[in-house]
């Protein structure tokens, strides 16, 4: 997430109220994830796992825990609770705003973009020419959909990351990263009936150009799609993954968090990927492998009590 206008870091430990070890006058453009962040940007780290990749990120300010040496260029804020500060950051300066009208007014809807009843089209919104969002459709703020796109009843773009911090010291024990992110459908993308994309915790989810999603189809915070992939029915697609261009899942495929599906890769229906995938090749099996390969496994496991009666 980018500010309207760079803060002070001053500023932003006055919120929180931290120590600030560095220059407090230096500006900070905005606030994002560790795999996200640009020069200028504030991100947080609460694990020693990740001090390091926090510290030689491209973030010039980083809430954290411990007391550790300045790289330099950079400025720490110290704090006992990255995470609870980071989201007080982020909530200041991107709040919920409620919208008391199905369209609010400062949406925009683009020529020819024809809306069925009860849609909802909230603070921001951006649509593009010749769209049809049919009944029951809710778009979050900030959602920023192409031209020719086709969104089918029921589906909600825009929804909050499924991410949460765990504090086992209490019975109520998980704490919300707050959402300050978006998501963006690119031209002559079509979302299918009750299909749920989360938006970015900081970042962007990315819906790629001519891309086909079934219905009932996840989408988690941060992922990336590229052109022309078709996700059929029952996908879940877990927070940070990328397809890239012309990937296809077929039914019920659940793919991990944190991973790249490389081009025209092909996974069939019910499998499952827990790591990364080779372009150009077809998948098959929970954990995936190559899909002849598998097959293979599938007639020699039919073939073990004909064996084991031979013995």
């Amino acid at each position: 997430m980018k500010f309207k206008t760079p803060q002070s870091l001053t500023i932003l430990n006055e919120l929180i109220g931290q120590t600030l070890v560095g220059n407090g006058d230096s500006l900070v453009t905005g606030c994002n994830e560790i795999h996200k962040v640009m020069s200028g940007d504030i991100t947080f780290v609460d694990h020693p796992k990740y001090y390091n990749k926090a510290l030689q990120s491209a973030a010039t300010y980083i809430i954290i825990n411990k007391n550790v040496e300045v790289p330099e260029g950079k400025a720490l804020i110290v704090s006992d609770d990255p995470f609870r500060d980071y989201v007080k950051i982020t909530k200041y300066y991107s709040p919920f705003v409620p919208s008391p009208k199905a369209v609010s007014d400062s949406a925009k809807i683009g020529a020819g973009t024809q809306l069925q009843p009860n849609v909802y089209i909230g603070n921001g919104v951006e649509i593009g020419i010749d769209c049809i969002i049919h009944a029951n459709v809710a778009i979050y703020d900030g959602t920023v959909v192409g031209d020719r796109v086709i969104i089918h009843a029921g589906a909600v773009l825009g929804s909050d990351a499924f991410y949460f911090k765990k504090r086992v010291e209490r019975d109520l024990c998980y704490d919300k990263l707050y959402s300050c992110g978006r998501v963006m459908v690119e031209n002559d993308v079509e979302i299918g009936a009750c299909c749920t994309i989360d938006k970015g915790v900081s970042g962007e989810t990315i819906i790629g150009a001519g891309s086909k999603l079934d219905n009932q189809v996840h989408v988690g915070h941060g992922v990336v799609i590229g052109k022309n992939c078709l996700i059929a029915a029952q996908v879940g697609i877990a927070g940070k993954t990328t397809l890239e261009d012309n990937v296809t899942l077929w039914g019920q495929v659940g793919v991990n968090k944190d991973l790249t599906i490389g081009t025209g890769a092909v996974v069939y229906a019910q499998s499952g990927v827990p790591a990364s995938l080779e372009a150009g090749k077809v998948y098959f099996g929970s954990p995936v492998g190559e899909a002849k390969e598998k097959m293979k496994e599938l007639v020699w496991l039919k073939r073990l009590p004909e064996l084991f009666k031979k013995k």
